[in-house]
């Protein structure tokens, strides 16, 4: 299984980026799928979550209104448009999707998912 992500870079405060995750090695529509990112300094944490369906999301509090998570099953890929960016936006935003023995966990807790992304880079100036 991998999980390649790409899009980070720079941006400036107020700006927009938006990541992508293409999937392989599993059947991508059969599994949700999350973003997390890691600060420096700082623990990993949720930012976005997405169903297998693409109908439910849930994003984290310090994110609502500003970013949005989206799949597109026919081409094994998930998003993260991230628009309004702050400076503590910054961050190493990492992809990842369920465990098939996890899958029921809390969809905030990074034990749910079993395969993860190398990470991308998001550098936000203000």
């Amino acid at each position: 299984v991998q999980l390649q992500a790409s899009g980070g870079g720079s941006a400036q405060a107020g700006g927009s980026l938006r990541l992508s995750c293409v999937v392989s090695g599993l059947v991508f529509e059969s599994y949700a799928v999350a973003w997390f990112r890691q600060a420096p300094g700082k623990e990993r944490t949720f930012v976005a979550h997405i169903d297998w369906r693409g109908y439910n999301t849930y994003v984290a509090d310090s994110v609502k209104g500003r970013f949005t998570m989206s799949r597109d099953n026919a081409k094994n890929t998930m998003y993260l448009q991230m628009n309004s960016l702050k400076s503590e936006d910054t961050a190493v935003y990492f992809c990842a999707a369920d465990g098939d023995l996890t899958g029921s966990d809390p969809y905030d807790e990074e034990s749910r998912y079993a395969y993860w992304g190398q990470g991308t880079q998001v550098t936000v100036s203000s």
